[in-house]
């Protein structure tokens, strides 16, 4: 059973910045995928950012691409997500999401919440 613990969610006002972070109970050399997704109110859970740890490769939807970033810390085994230039529309709680590697098991955080109002 992996555990995933999200911080640095709060509030922030429209074009600011906020850092999240995720420490994982596992080694990042053992999962395969490790991401962010979001969920709005009334609003289906969505993926902003996604990568894959063996090679580095990661996505971004068009919502956020050039705007956030993901990225990992294999001493610390956390994965983070910068975010830019944050709009009202970023409001959402922020989950963690990890895929370990063997066997291929899907992992969630208790999320964290990100509001951008002035």
């Amino acid at each position: 059973q992996v555990q995933l613990v999200e911080s640095g969610g709060g509030l922030v006002q429209p074009g600011g910045s906020l850092r999240l972070s995720c420490a994982a109970s596992t080694s990042i050399k053992d999962t395969y995928t490790m991401s962010w997704y979001r969920q709005a109110p009334g609003k289906q859970r969505e993926l902003v950012a996604n990568i894959i740890t063996r090679g580095n490769f990661d996505y971004y939807p068009s919502s956020v691409k050039g705007r956030f970033t993901i990225s990992t810390d294999s001493d610390k085994n956390t994965v983070d997500l910068q975010m830019n230039s944050l709009k009202p529309e970023d409001t959402a709680l922020y989950y963690c999401n990890v895929v370990t590697l063997n066997p291929r098991q899907n992992y969630w955080g208790q999320g964290t919440q990100v509001t951008v109002s002035s």
